[in-house]
């Protein structure tokens, strides 16, 4: 079945600038993410698309191969060079055809190349970016071919010598000219510089030596991370041309906003309403940690915007010891819809403070407005 379009499935227009596009996935991630519904096994396959569009639409070079060949021209290509030759041998074999290589006298047989390091993003919770987790990934990636076991050629057929530069890599050519006679190399375009050619490829890899295959890992994420970071996995990602080592994995992690913390290096931010009463007579209430309800005490004549310090509540360091702090700005909360016992005692207090107030009503304003008119 074809996959959706990248752009429909994140809701944003094809024109849309890198911020909109973060936007819309943060959005939808937190959504779909299925620890969020548990109870419904949709939300997973939508929030492995959403997922999907986000990986292929925040990378530069992808979307921008996406949005010129479409989802199968992507996918005919995102495992091979544009070009379908390597760089470095295109400027040796220019370098080589105007002054000539005088050291490719012998066989010139490159190693089986590495393969393509792979990405991939994971979404996870602030507590699970606090205190690390396990998850496990679905990737599609190359990996070795199991009919050839990674040698790209049918059965016992082997290699064989190249008929085109007689196994050593190089074809060299002979220039005559009023200089004098000169002699270039360079490499052999049927064997690409091994030597050698397969005699009767592989049917299944059609002798690359690798095919593409659906999987599932598992990853540790350590405590402390934060979102943008990356994890490298040494060789999970594709497998080589014929044989060459596997490339790594880089796995992306996204942290879903929380209702209530904030995250500022290693510290905890949030806030804590009080009331007037408490902040003039201070109190001692129960605010939520990473760890669980907190008993927290306020000292008489607490102001809006002071800051009280849990220690040693915040984040834990990554790959470390020890942890941050949970800071929690108190929000001193004026309060609406007084009761007549409530203005009266509160009437009381400006008169023994001296203090001019108002009559506690909703119209009150409205009366100071008509005198000036």
């Amino acid at each position: 079945m074809a996959k959706r379009d990248y752009y429909e499935v994140l809701g944003v227009p094809r024109n849309a600038d890198e911020m909109t596009i973060k936007k819309a996935y943060r959005r939808l991630a937190r959504a779909y993410h299925p620890d969020v519904n548990r109870d419904d096994p949709e939300s997973e396959e939508k929030f492995k698309e959403v997922t999907e569009a986000y990986e292929m639409l925040s990378d530069p070079q992808k979307r921008q191969r996406y949005d010129q060949f479409g989802q199968l021209g992507y996918e005919e290509s995102r495992y091979r060079s544009p070009f379908g030759f390597d760089t470095f041998d295109m400027f040796g074999d220019v370098f080589n055809m105007f002054f000539g290589s005088p050291f490719a006298t012998g066989t010139r047989t490159r190693p089986s190349s590495r393969g393509s390091d792979a990405g991939i993003i994971t979404v996870i919770t602030f507590e699970e970016a606090a205190f690390g987790t396990q998850k496990e990934i679905s990737l599609e990636s190359q990996v070795r071919c199991p009919g050839c076991n990674g040698r790209g050629s049918a059965g016992d057929a082997g290699l064989i010598q190249c008929p085109q530069c007689w196994g050593t890599g190089q074809v060299r050519t002979h220039k005559r000219t009023i200089l004098g006679d000169f002699v270039s190399s360079h490499t052999c375009s049927q064997c690409e510089g091994r030597g050698e050619v397969i005699e009767r490829p592989c049917p299944e890899c059609r002798g690359t030596g690798r095919v593409t295959q659906k999987s599932k890992l598992r990853i540790d994420i350590p405590a402390g991370i934060s979102s943008g970071s990356r994890l490298k996995l040494s060789q999970k990602g594709n497998a080589g041309f014929r044989g060459g080592e596997y490339g790594d994995l880089y796995v992306a992690v996204e942290v879903l906003p929380h209702e209530i913390f904030t995250r500022d290096g290693y510290d905890v931010l949030s806030e804590e309403k009080i009331s007037i009463s408490q902040a003039a007579l201070g109190a001692e209430i129960e605010v939520m940690t990473l760890d669980g309800p907190e008993r927290l005490y306020i000292s008489p004549g607490t102001q809006t915007g002071e800051t009280i310090k849990l220690r040693r509540k915040g984040i834990p360091h990554l790959n470390g010891h020890g942890r941050g702090n949970h800071q929690v700005r108190l929000v001193v909360e004026t309060p609406k819809d007084l009761s007549s016992e409530e203005i009266k005692l509160l009437r009381r207090l400006a008169e023994i403070r001296r203090e001019n107030v108002g009559d506690g009503t909703p119209d009150f304003l409205q009366k100071i407005k008509s005198v000036f008119r």
